[in-house]
């Protein structure tokens, strides 16, 4: 299942289902389980800059439609998801406007990254858009002091709420990173530096690799926050998993795009967090498949099998097997595609179930439906293509042997 058609054959796959996807008012859909879009549900902004930035990239590897559907995100941006008035984008636009009007960093990131993969793929406004997207980020969520992305304001940039988050500094560090490539400037590459080795290098390191996710405005952890909501989608009480596999692939692309100045921790780290989330994550319960969050003495806390938990897995794995050849890797990878062609990949429906519940079964309790394409279709990549530049500079490169089409 490693083999590079099959590879592309799930991608593909993947792609047919997300066409459906295109909100005809702009933007794209929240997905149901059959791939219908819910045209009644709001658009939202992490939604629609993923969906470009999976279109981006296949577009340019020669998959047709595809451009008209970057372009069709480009307009959402650009249009109906953006403020006019004060700059920055809403996370979430109705018919009649914004559901919700403050601005966040999670979705600001990326809006980075779908602008950078435009770019690279070379649609018209692309790189106005990341030209904007970056200005937006300099200018309102770069905490020069700290070293990070600060979270959230208010509509017109005057109130600066006291939660700092770790997971929108991940996204983060995907999107300058991609920027990096696409730009040739340098500084979005150090900002991503600074990022890697604040939550790395420290607050994972520090906690045992168990990543504390939620801090105060001053960087001190709230390790409670979300006691009572342990399954939230994107502010989980406890450590996620998942996000240990990711940080560990983003600390290997930036380890690369650095080159000769990167630092020896980079690998070690990627390392020793990539084997927590195996030690801690997979099977733990006597059930194949990765839990979704663990407590500070690392118990399981929500057992629910999160598709993207897997997905980021084996990004990871594949990363790591291309950096050490180590053959532990490709022996992950295996185990986990035949995990996920067994339990997660609807081949009745379309795409792959979101959620599962501790024995492995289809359930709703965190994600409803199948909202986007992201995380598995990156996963169909990672093996094929480079540690860096990010996929979208890759492939317009004509890495991973595919066509570029600009």
């Amino acid at each position: 299942m490693t083999e590079p058609t099959w590879l592309e054959a799930e991608g593909d796959r993947l792609l047919e289902f997300a066409r459906a996807a295109a909100h005809p008012d702009g933007g794209f859909a929240w997905l149901d389980d059959d791939g219908r879009p819910l045209l009644d549900r709001p658009v939202e902004l992490w939604i629609s800059c993923r969906m470009t930035h999976v279109f981006a990239l296949a577009h340019l590897m020669g998959r047709p439609d595809a451009a008209a559907l970057v372009d069709h995100g480009i307009a959402a941006l650009t249009g109906r998801l953006r403020d006019a008035e004060h700059g920055g984008w809403y996370a979430a636009v109705a018919a009649d406007g914004p559901v919700t009007r403050d601005k966040t960093a999670y979705e600001h990131a990326f809006v980075v990254l779908a602008a950078s993969s435009a770019t690279a793929a070379g649609r018209p406004g692309a790189a106005e858009l990341l030209t904007e997207a970056l200005d937006v980020f300099d200018r309102h969520f770069w905490d020069e002091g700290a070293g990070m992305a600060v979270e959230q304001w208010d509509e017109s940039w005057s109130t600066l709420d006291d939660y700092r988050g770790v997971n929108a500094n991940m996204h983060t560090v995907e999107a300058l990173l991609a920027a990096a490539d696409v730009t040739g400037d340098a500084r979005w590459r150090e900002r991503a530096r600074r990022i890697v080795t604040t939550v790395v290098h420290g607050f994972a390191r520090d906690n045992h690799w168990r990543i504390p996710e939620h801090f105060d405005a001053r960087w001190r952890p709230r390790l409670d926050y979300n006691r009572a909501e342990p399954a939230h989608p994107f502010r989980p009480y406890g450590a996620t998993v998942g996000h240990w596999f990711e940080w560990s692939r983003l600390a290997l692309g930036l380890r690369e795009a650095l080159g000769a100045e990167a630092p020896d921790w980079l690998l070690d780290d990627a390392q020793a967090l990539f084997d927590a989330g195996v030690r801690e994550g997979w099977a733990v319960d006597g059930a194949a498949g990765f839990v979704y969050t663990v407590d500070w003495d690392g118990t399981p806390v929500v057992r629910q099998r999160m598709h993207w938990v897997a997905t980021e897995a084996l990004a990871a794995a594949a990363t790591l097997s291309q950096v050490t050849h180590d053959p532990v890797y490709a022996v992950c990878e295996e185990v986990w595609w035949r995990y996920a062609e067994q339990h997660l990949i609807d081949h009745e429906r379309g795409s792959w179930h979101h959620e599962l519940d501790p024995h492995n079964r289809p359930t709703a309790g965190t994600w409803a439906g199948k909202p986007d394409v992201y995380h598995a279709f990156q996963a169909t990549l990672a093996p094929r293509l480079p540690v860096s530049p990010a996929f979208a500079r890759a492939l317009a490169d004509g890495r991973g042997g595919f066509e570029a089409r600009r």
